[in-house]
């Protein structure tokens, strides 16, 4: 169900309990992770968060359990905390995306089904042969699909979270990759030493992280190559990619052969998610 279709259902169904001003005040979005809804819900619709439940499991076809957000995700492995709402109560399920099948507790991992088109349009950058390295790989999604759906002949697919990393082992195997994504459990600060010179590409998917962790990325580069990094910038939409690309400038200085980006979501008011894509030389 694409997103715009989703979110006007959800105000639809929501409509039977809410007026359409205070709709348009709060977050109608729903994050959709296999056949389980994740749902922010204001402070002041609390009271009815079981209503809205039994409503959106009604309303959202093939969803089977409804939870809310009730905290941010954690700096240290990204999940974020929970609350069921209706419907089934376990968290595990199988998300599909781009012809891939992915195991998932969002639980215990953190998922975002709001990056399906990064993911789909990193594969697409890559080019014959090339090695990647995801140094927030999560479930293995980016790194997976990259080897699916691209170019990548093989995926060092780092990650912490002990949960994570097993979820990242089974989707290897039930998407056939096994010896093209390569699972690695650690902070990806202690396992860039040992990829060294390694990759033609490296994916950094953490914004959080992702400044810290760039002269880690630089060292994995072979001969020079692609880094795609995600930040958090505030300001106005029209100006945050170029702000972005600033920032790297200040750091990659003569390294940074080129470099562009695009918008990835908003993630707050005037805060968005952006990816900026910059070729180095060697």
């Amino acid at each position: 169900m694409v997103p715009r279709l989703r979110e006007r259902i959800v105000r639809e169904s929501l409509s039977k309990i809410f007026s359409q001003e205070a709709l348009d005040k709060a977050i109608s979005t729903v994050d959709i992770i296999g056949d389980l809804a994740v749902i922010k819900i204001p402070r002041e619709w609390e009271e009815k968060r079981f209503e809205i439940g039994e409503i959106l499991l009604s309303s959202l076809k093939g969803v089977k359990g409804i939870f809310r957000q009730t905290t941010p995700a954690d700096d240290e492995y990204k999940v974020r905390g929970l609350e069921w709402l209706a419907g089934k109560r376990e968290t595990l399920t199988l998300h599909r995306e781009h012809g891939c099948c992915f195991k998932v507790d969002i639980s215990s991992v953190y998922f975002s089904p709001r990056l399906s088109f990064e993911r789909l349009r990193i594969a697409r950058l890559t080019k014959k042969g090339e090695v990647l390295v995801n140094m927030f790989a999560g479930v293995g999604t980016f790194s997976i699909i990259a080897v699916v759906k691209g170019n990548v002949e093989k995926a060092y697919s780092i990650d912490k979270n002990p949960s994570a990393f097993k979820f990242m082992m089974e989707n290897v195997v039930l998407n056939r990759v096994s010896g093209k994504v390569i699972p690695i459990l650690g902070d990806s600060k202690d396992v860039a030493p040992d990829l060294e010179g390694v990759a033609d590409r490296v994916l950094m998917p953490l914004p959080a992280l992702a400044l810290d962790y760039l002269p880690y990325a630089v060292s994995c580069l072979r001969d020079g190559g692609w880094i795609h990094i995600y930040l958090h910038q505030k300001g106005r939409r029209r100006d945050v990619v170029r702000s972005g690309v600033e920032i790297l400038k200040k750091v990659l200085k003569d390294r940074m052969l080129s470099a562009s980006g695009r918008v990835v979501r908003s993630v707050g008011r005037e805060t968005y998610q952006i990816v900026v894509d910059v070729e180095l030389a060697p």
